[in-house]
């Protein structure tokens, strides 16, 4: 059975419609505002008017005279006068007696035919060149082409970067995450020599998932995969296939995809894909949407509908991957995943490398204590400190980033620009100089953590009136009990100096406490570290590479226990911290007094006047 379509309007029709729109504007519209400007008068009121010089000047015509008054001379919008013609001889003289300006039309024969193409003509090509002009531009934005009614209703909009050795990046480029390049090698390798795979009978993964926390260079990764293979990149971001019409986000993945098999071999990089590919719901809270859902229902049959050995490799990056829909990451579809993680310390190292080739430094720069101070930073973040280096040193005058000036730049990372006009009272100095090294002289006085490299209370953008830094010395991947104990105890030392020097406490402490009682919870109810609920899980993290937020898992019976033991933990380092820094006292003061006058003191400096 043939579907009976509604036979379309020929387009002769609409033209037809703009042709009598424009005569009709012509022939009426264009008369009535014209004659909208003309009064007409009688010959006497223009007589009586010349003689009480109101007249300033007079246009005499063949049937008619036009004039105009003194006072809507300087008017832009003045009306014009007009009266009928008579046989008056004196009308000269009377002109001039007045001193009213004067002249008679000369009137010019317009050729009929080119009157005609001026006013009818010339405005009905215009109006159909528009149309037709207006009518491309929606059909291009539509789908694009001849095909755009017949093939969809947008275009991808994607990023096609083409074959080009000299410009485009290279695994060299990327430092830092050596597993995931030897990952994406072999697309490489196949891309390149595709036979000895066909050869042995092995397909390559239809797509690769690129999984990690934000800047840890996912999509640097995707375009140093094109720039080995030379082969084009098309990049797109998954909110791109998002549009208020239902229907248009599943015609740009087709178009995208038609793209990708006509530049075959290419690789197709769709980043953020969790904008489009999150887990569907059936619609049971709030009715789901039906865009995002035939958007993803359409990228999984393009999945499905080309086979991994024709070139077409397909990379997608998230840092949400437990949002994803199930059949999106299916083997067949995304086959593989490859974690892109935070680099460590070599890994840290050998990208402030890659980065400082950019920049003018000095020779002496020791890369791997500059590391070691960035620990869990991302390579969007060490390309950051490396470019603030850069600033500081512009703004020092100088020519070249020195250690210094990396150093400081990380700061500038961590706890933002010093706040240049913050003036603190000497009492709120001295509180901040006795709460800081109460938090170093903790950290130094226990065995299991890690050494002091920098006091300062030096306050900053971030709101910190004051910060201490520890620094491990190499990679650390786990946290034992003790550990974690301890630096609690540190977080509860700056409090500890407030209150039994100055016997009261500020608020100076608000991000200790937040810090101490988030480590103290985790113990307990993550990381299995207390003898009363043992290896129990009372909460799970949920958006792992974004801030790790936690939802509950346990009884309201159970959450009060946790909450008491929370608090004893909390405590029990308060107390310990507080013996500490009773049995170090004179220490303290001295410590305090240095870096009141200081402000800003080194960990060797720091541990000279501890050890004397």
């Amino acid at each position: 059975m043939n579907e009976v379509k509604t036979p379309k309007k020929p387009l002769i029709v609409y033209y037809a419609i703009a042709i009598l729109v424009v005569l009709l504007i012509n022939t009426l519209l264009v008369p009535m505002v014209s004659q909208a400007r003309v009064k007409y008068v009688d010959y006497g009121t223009f007589i009586q008017m010349t003689e009480e010089d109101k007249i300033s000047e007079v246009q005499v015509q063949d049937n008619q005279i036009v004039f105009i008054t003194k006072e809507d001379e300087a008017n832009k919008n003045a009306v014009y006068y007009r009266t009928g013609k008579m046989d008056d001889p004196e009308l000269t003289s009377r002109l001039s007696e007045h001193g009213v300006r004067f002249d008679k039309e000369i009137v010019e024969e317009t050729s009929p035919l080119l009157s005609f193409l001026l006013s009818f003509v010339f405005p009905i090509v215009l109006f159909i060149a528009l149309g037709q002009l207006l009518t491309r531009q929606l059909m291009k934005r539509m789908g694009g082409g001849k095909d755009a009614m017949s093939f969809g209703m947008g275009n991808s909009n994607a990023k096609v970067y083409v074959k080009d050795s000299a410009g485009s990046i290279k695994f060299d480029d990327v430092a830092g995450e050596d597993e995931a390049k030897e990952n994406l090698s072999e697309i490489v390798n196949y891309l390149h020599d595709p036979s000895k795979y066909r050869d042995i009978g092995a397909s390559m993964p239809k797509g690769i998932l690129l999984v990690g926390p934000p800047g840890t260079g996912k999509t640097m990764l995707a375009k140093a995969v094109a720039g080995e293979a030379n082969v084009p990149f098309f990049s797109i971001s998954g909110s791109e296939f998002v549009e208020m019409f239902v229907g248009m986000g599943a015609s740009k993945v087709r178009d995208l995809f038609k793209q990708a098999k006509e530049k075959a071999p290419c690789i197709v990089f769709i980043d953020e894909i969790d904008a489009i590919g999150k887990k569907r719901d059936g619609g049971k809270f709030g009715g789901g949407n039906d865009e995002r859902e035939q958007t993803l229902n359409q990228l999984l049959t393009e999945m499905d509908g080309f086979e991994g050995s024709n070139g077409v490799i397909i990379l997608a990056a998230t840092n949400r991957p437990e949002s994803l829909d199930p059949a999106l990451t299916r083997p067949g579809r995304f086959d593989r995943r490859v974690p892109v993680e935070l680099p460590d310390l070599q890994g840290r190292e050998a990208i402030l490398r890659v980065h400082a080739k950019k920049i003018k430094t000095e020779p002496n720069i020791n890369y791997a204590q500059i590391a070691r101070m960035a620990s869990g930073a991302s390579g969007a973040e060490l390309a950051n400190i490396v470019n603030e280096a850069a600033l500081r040193a512009v703004r020092n005058h100088r020519t070249a980033a020195s250690q210094a000036d990396m150093e400081e730049s990380i700061e500038v990372v961590i706890a933002g620009y010093q706040k240049k006009n913050a003036i603190l009272t000497d009492k709120e100095k001295s509180i901040v100089s006795y709460h800081e090294i109460g938090h170093a002289l903790v950290a130094a006085l226990q065995s299991h953590s890690a050494p002091v490299q920098k006091i300062t209370i030096v306050p900053r953008t971030s709101g910190a009136l004051g910060y201490t830094m520890q620094v491990d010395e190499g990679n650390h991947y786990l946290m034992t009990r003790d550990e974690i104990i301890n630096k609690i105890a540190t977080l509860t030392a700056g409090r500890v100096a407030e209150e039994i020097v100055f016997g009261s406490i500020t608020t100076g402490a608000s991000n200790d406490i937040e810090q101490a009682t988030k480590l103290a919870r985790a113990m307990i109810t993550r990381y299995g570290m207390s003898d009363e609920f043992g290896m129990v899980a009372m909460e799970t993290v949920e958006n792992a590479y974004l801030g790790g937020d936690t939802s509950l898992s346990c009884s309201a019976e159970t959450q009060r226990e946790v909450d008491k033991k929370v608090v004893d933990l909390v405590k029990k380092q308060y107390a310990k911290a507080t013996r500490i820094i009773t049995e170090n006292r004179e220490k303290l003061d001295e410590l305090a007094k240095f870096l009141y006058e200081k402000e800003t003191i080194t960990g060797e400096e720091f541990m000279q006047i501890l050890d004397k």
